[in-house]
């Protein structure tokens, strides 16, 4: 088995069992939220993006009880060094989108689990105009706004889905060559 693939297995053995307040563990909530990009038919790196969207939760000590706040930047940048920017790039946006459609979105904060709430409180909080300008302006920020609401919605308490091994080719195929043993 690849080494980073082996890394991403174990982190999810090891802290995928963790919920965040969303009544569904880590795992379930990335195994539904890739499903979710994948019944939209997005794109294999969007897919992979979406199955791993979180695992920057689990490679920082956690904030609070709903995990650690900046895990779209630690998991952005530790996924940066393994794939190219269509999967790291919208998993480092995902918490700006969602900053982002709270901003320019009418309802759209209503929607949000009480988790996200809690969270978005601590990740700065709707963004300004000018913030979400500058959002919208990145290359990434169509694909982060699709992951943020594949997001939102993979958070369904007994929801049958895909397991990991669903996404196991679309992973190997995707790794960048310099870090396929980081």
């Amino acid at each position: 088995m690849n080494d980073v693939l082996r890394q991403i297995e174990d982190l999810y053995a090891a802290c995928g069992d963790e919920a965040y307040g969303e009544g569904v563990t880590m795992t379930e909530h990335a195994l539904q939220t890739a499903a979710l990009a994948e019944a939209d038919g997005a794109e294999d790196a969007l897919v992979v993006a979406a199955l791993l969207h979180d695992i920057g939760h689990f490679l920082e000590r956690r904030d609070d009880a709903y995990g650690y706040h900046k895990h779209d930047r630690s998991g952005g940048d530790w996924l940066a060094r393994r794939f190219g920017p269509e999967v790291s790039e919208p998993v480092r946006l995902h918490v700006a989108a969602k900053r982002h459609l709270c901003a320019v979105e009418p309802g759209y904060r209503a929607r949000l689990s009480p988790a996200s709430v809690h969270s978005l409180s601590k990740q700065g909080g709707p963004m300004s105009p000018a913030e979400s300008a500058a959002f919208a302006a990145d290359p990434f920020a169509e694909a982060a706004i699709r992951l943020r609401r594949w997001d939102d919605g993979g958070k369904v308490p007994g929801l049958t889905v895909p397991g990991f091994a669903h996404y196991r080719a679309r992973i190997l195929r995707l790794l960048r060559a310099e870090g396929a043993s980081a």
